[in-house]
């Protein structure tokens, strides 16, 4: 590099440039110092590997609130709540809400992602209500629409949804949270035990799955489907839309769901979520490779969620070389009939946040 210079991005900058009074054509001390710079400036252009270029990136800002809100989504005392557009690494847009309680730091404060199930998003419940109850008692809460919310059920690609909750744990990380534990409900639960068991960050504390399935692949043929012509129907036409490159699109056979209803689906979620060849939605594989602390809850009302189902989950991280190092299970009290939503903690929010902050003040968070 030439004296008294420095590369300030791509800018060459001198520091010690002679008076004016040298700027005088005829002065041989200006053609030198010009000599000096130009040589010294191209010599360290030519040595420079140049300036590095970004291949993919997340970003956030924070935006207007949506034109109309559910109650828990209203502003309360005691805590702010802020909405968020989140860039994920392969450009999809994920919507959030950010509760954050009144006089803490985020360093200070442990952030709860929270991802939602089934065609949801980051509005409906549970997510809803849990955000103003855990900011309530001192929590963050971050709530994201994935990109299966709303009318995309049943279409994505489970391995997509990964990216989602790595943009929304960045972006809590980016606003200066230093303790992170991850949420997932329902259909959640299995995207972000996949996310845990397969990123070990030491700033991930702890994971927390309300009201999950077991193994989906099997739930979906033996419970939901349940029908062996339709599954096989459904699995010719998965296969065919793979080898004709249309997984994105709705195959021509639907799907029964838990709802009833004959539903779409696509070629990349039945293969998978659904198919137990090829799905990777089984939660007995992936909770017992999930380092961290796990809690479960599902409501005694829960219409959905066999009462099996958790169970299998536990006995999973209790197996021999499981890598979790704790798991507790809580049946929450609900004495109504049974229903879909009691699926959702409907009415039940309250006690559901009391169990999850208790939990967690007994980790130290």
């Amino acid at each position: 590099m030439g004296p008294g210079l420095r590369r300030d991005d791509e800018l060459w900058v001198g520091y010690t440039a002679p008076s004016a009074s040298h700027f005088n054509e005829s002065n041989p001390m200006t053609r030198k110092w010009l000599l000096t710079f130009l040589t010294g400036a191209a010599i360290a252009l030519a040595a420079s590997p140049g300036r590095a270029e970004i291949a993919a990136s997340i970003e956030y800002d924070f935006v207007a609130p949506p034109a109309s809100l559910p109650a828990e989504l209203q502003p309360h005392d005691g805590m702010s709540l802020r909405f968020l557009a989140i860039k994920a690494i392969d450009g999809y847009g994920v919507d959030a809400a950010l509760w954050q309680p009144d006089g803490k730091e985020p360093a200070d404060t442990t952030l709860v992602v929270m991802v939602h199930g089934s065609g949801d998003n980051y509005q409906h419940g549970p997510q809803g209500a849990l955000g103003v109850w855990f900011a309530a008692k001192g929590y963050a809460a971050l709530s994201i629409s994935t990109r299966q919310h709303d009318a995309n059920i049943n279409t994505e690609n489970f391995f997509d949804v990964r990216r989602d909750i790595e943009a929304a744990v960045q972006t809590g990380r980016a606003l200066g949270y230093k303790t992170l534990v991850l949420q997932g409900h329902s259909l959640g639960n299995i995207q972000v035990q996949f996310y845990a068991a397969t990123n070990w960050d030491a700033d991930i504390k702890a994971v927390m799955l309300l009201g999950p399935f077991s193994n989906l692949p099997w739930k979906t043929r033996n419970i939901l489907v349940k029908n062996e012509d339709t599954f096989k129907a459904l699995i010719d036409a998965a296969m065919k839309s793979l080898r004709d490159g249309t997984l994105d699109k709705v195959l021509p056979v639907k799907m029964h769901y838990f709802t009833g209803q004959d539903v779409a689906v696509t070629g990349q979620h039945f293969l998978t979520y659904r198919w137990s060849e090829t799905s990777v939605a089984d939660g007995t594989f992936w909770i017992r490779r999930i380092p961290k602390p796990i809690l479960i809850v599902r409501d005694q009302s829960d219409a959905l969620i066999q009462p099996f189902e958790p169970e299998q989950l536990v006995a999973a991280a209790h197996a021999e070389g499981s890598l979790a190092p704790v798991i507790d299970y809580v049946v929450l009290s609900d004495a109504r009939p049974v229903s879909l939503k009691a699926h959702y903690f409907d009415g039940n929010e309250q006690p559901l946040a009391d169990v999850i902050t208790k939990w967690l003040a007994e980790r130290g968070l």
